[in-house]
């Protein structure tokens, strides 16, 4: 079972029918991945926290992969999704034999502790939007991931610039700002669970992180765990990927020279990640 983020579109798991980590898995490995789809906040979905979330829609995806598998299953987060899939190991442990973290953050105050703590005020400030529209939308999400690296986008595109427009990489380059740009809005109390919670006062690493009234502590899920931590990762600093590897009991990590989308959509990502995850989930 896959576990994206909320904040993006699934399916940079499945970008294109060349780029698709989730394709090259089904055709090459033996495995079979399912893919959770969150889709986009409805009215109902406007008013879930994480809880909600957890045990809800992800649990009961847990319940349908554990019966065609008739067994145990691991289980794969990316960035948030890491995340929730750890709670979910915390409240079912019987039905997950293996969890896989990718450039899944945990210490949210190992660096940019400042920028932490202005997202925790940005989320304080949009206070009456979130309770007018019940969620946090698109183009402010896009800027606050756009202010950790302001020059980032110029010179993207002055190297798509110089790119032959008809080439495979020009068009893995579209693929991929096209989903960039596909974004989600996020349900108010997530938005204020995360930006508030996470970044304004780093729960997760301080075990004050709660779903269902429970503090999730991964220092009591014994579950065999995989951490990959991109070493060029702009989103998710290393250091705080690694404070999970550090925290989990049954865990060993993997550094990999990649970035935080790198790691699942790039040339290298074949090689480095993929069928190293597959070796690992085999396994398990």
């Amino acid at each position: 079972l896959f576990i994206p983020s909320l904040v993006n579109k699934a399916y940079i798991l499945d970008l294109s029918e060349r780029r698709s980590l989730l394709r090259w898995m089904a055709a090459e490995t033996g495995l079979r991945p399912l893919l959770m789809d969150w889709g986009t906040p409805g009215p109902v979905e406007r008013q879930y926290s994480l809880t909600n979330y957890i045990k809800g829609p992800l649990e009961s995806a847990l319940t349908e992969v554990r019966a065609l598998s008739d067994g145990p299953v691991p289980v794969v987060g990316y960035c948030m999704g890491g995340l929730l899939a750890l709670a979910l190991a915390a409240e079912r442990p019987a039905d997950i034999s293996g969890l896989v973290m990718l450039a899944t953050p945990w210490d949210f105050h190992t660096e940019r502790v400042a920028q932490a703590g202005a997202l925790a005020q940005a989320i304080k400030a949009a206070a009456p939007l979130l309770e007018a529209t019940g969620e946090l939308p698109v183009d402010i999400i896009q800027s606050l991931f756009s202010a950790l690296d302001p020059f980032l986008v110029t010179r993207k595109f002055v190297k798509f610039a110089k790119m032959n427009q008809t080439s495979p990489p020009a068009e893995d380059f579209v693929a991929l700002e096209d989903w960039l740009n596909d974004g989600v809005p996020l349900a108010g109390p997530v938005a204020t669970e995360c930006m508030g919670g996470w970044y304004g006062n780093n729960t997760p690493h301080n075990a004050t992180w709660q779903i269902a009234d429970r503090n999730v502590d991964p220092r009591n899920i014994d579950t065999p765990t995989l951490v990959l931590v991109p070493q060029h990762d702009r989103i998710v600093p290393p250091a705080s990927a690694y404070a999970l590897a550090d925290a989990l009991p049954a865990a060993e990590s993997l550094t990999v020279r990649l970035g935080h989308i790198g790691m699942v959509a790039a040339d290298q990502a074949q090689s480095v990640v993929w069928e190293p995850l597959s070796a690992w989930l085999n396994a398990h």
